[in-house]
């Protein structure tokens, strides 16, 4: 079951939510009141972008239209958006970071 921490700075205070079918990461936001800022929830305003601190090997690969947002606002290799993100099912910690913080 993967366990996403939200740490402060940009989210505030660090939250903790369980995941235990994994899925698409702005569903488990929304689901669990995470508090990430989105706004279009589409890939091309970069309002989600998050940093990927520990655990990028629990979401599946970037779709192409993520990743070339991602590439302008110059993330590497552990940036995602949090509205296309998907995390896979089974057990780890992922810890996540705002950019906007």
């Amino acid at each position: 079951m993967p366990t996403i921490e939200f740490l402060g700075n940009g989210f505030g205070a660090t939250k903790t939510i369980e995941a235990p079918d994994g899925g698409a990461l702005v569903d488990l936001c929304d689901e669990h009141f995470a508090p990430v800022p989105f706004s279009c929830r589409s890939a091309s305003c970069g309002t989600c972008h998050t940093e990927v601190i520990l655990g990028i090997e629990h979401f599946t690969p970037a779709e192409p239209e993520e990743q070339e947002l991602l590439d302008l606002l110059g993330g590497g290799k552990t940036s995602r958006l949090a509205c296309q993100a998907a995390v896979r099912a089974g057990p780890g910690l992922i810890r996540l970071k705002s950019h906007l913080g």
